[in-house]
């Protein structure tokens, strides 16, 4: 039995109710799972998913539900210590630790100039800035608290994640010679199917597809299949970013989706032409 037809948890906490949580719940809930979603606001839900609101910011947290699996998709709060603060409160409110969590951080734990070597599940990161050395005490947290599983994704996008779309578009400048990788949200929430599932997940996977590429490439490709002109170039001193293995991300899911930027931008945007 693959992973991806593994027996979903019985019930499922999402921390966190953003696009990734929308898209998840009801891949749980279509093979029996219960799913609820934790979230600081009311809003819309899908279909069979209890809310439960409370802001993790604050220690006055309702008690939450007994439940075998988590899901953490919290967007930094700016602060270095945000995540630990929220993570400490989420604890606290759970009658127990859940037996698989999965916590979504970011390859933004890796900043500074970059190179071209591409970086590995192995690879220490050394954060220098506030963002970076948040998600890094977020991911340590994560892993203190709940034994979490922890994602890395590069560069989200997919319908309704159009902000390079848009810069061409609009003509905006680009620093063309920065390194770029990037995960169609499709295959992102694919990857927190799966590792919910897996009887033996890795304990870290940076979520990153077959494709990367300097951005003026990646923006020659888009304004070529939207008909505009190419963006300008920042000229910048030279290359910057780094680039990311995904190696060990295609063995978990046995291949991609969309497994370069050209397949994934391509349907977006041959699909909002199509009347």
């Amino acid at each position: 039995m693959n992973a991806s037809s593994a027996p979903v948890p019985p019930r499922t906490l999402l921390v966190g109710s953003g696009k990734l949580a929308a898209r998840l719940a009801p891949r749980l809930i279509d093979d029996g799972g219960e799913v609820f979603a934790l979230r600081r606001s009311d809003g819309p839900l899908p279909d069979g998913v209890s809310g439960i609101r409370a802001d993790l910011s604050l220690p006055q947290v309702p008690p939450l539900p007994m439940v075998d699996a988590m899901v953490i998709t919290l967007p930094p709060s700016g602060e270095v210590a945000g995540y630990r603060t929220a993570l400490t409160h989420l604890a606290a409110a759970l009658p127990r630790v859940p037996a698989r969590t999965v916590f979504v951080s970011s390859t933004g734990v890796f900043d500074g100039a970059g190179s071209a070597r591409p970086l590995t599940e192995r690879d220490d990161p050394a954060p220098s800035t506030d963002r970076s050395r948040g998600l890094r005490d977020g991911e340590r947290a994560a892993i203190e608290l709940f034994d979490a599983v922890v994602v890395r994704p590069a560069g989200i996008y997919g319908p309704g994640r159009e902000f390079l779309l848009r810069r061409v578009r609009e003509g905006a400048a680009v620093d063309h010679a920065r390194r770029t990788n990037r995960i169609h949200e499709t295959d992102l929430v694919r990857t927190l199917d799966v590792l919910l599932r897996m009887e033996t997940p890795p304990r870290l996977v940076h979520a990153v597809d077959e494709g990367p590429a300097p951005l003026g490439e990646v923006v020659r490709f888009i304004a070529a299949r939207t008909g505009v002109d190419v963006p300008p170039d920042l000229d910048s001193d030279g290359p910057t970013g780094h680039v990311y293995d995904g190696s060990l991300l295609r063995s978990v899911l046995g291949g991609l989706e969309y497994p370069t930027y050209e397949a994934g931008y391509a349907e977006m945007i041959d699909g909002a032409a199509t009347p």
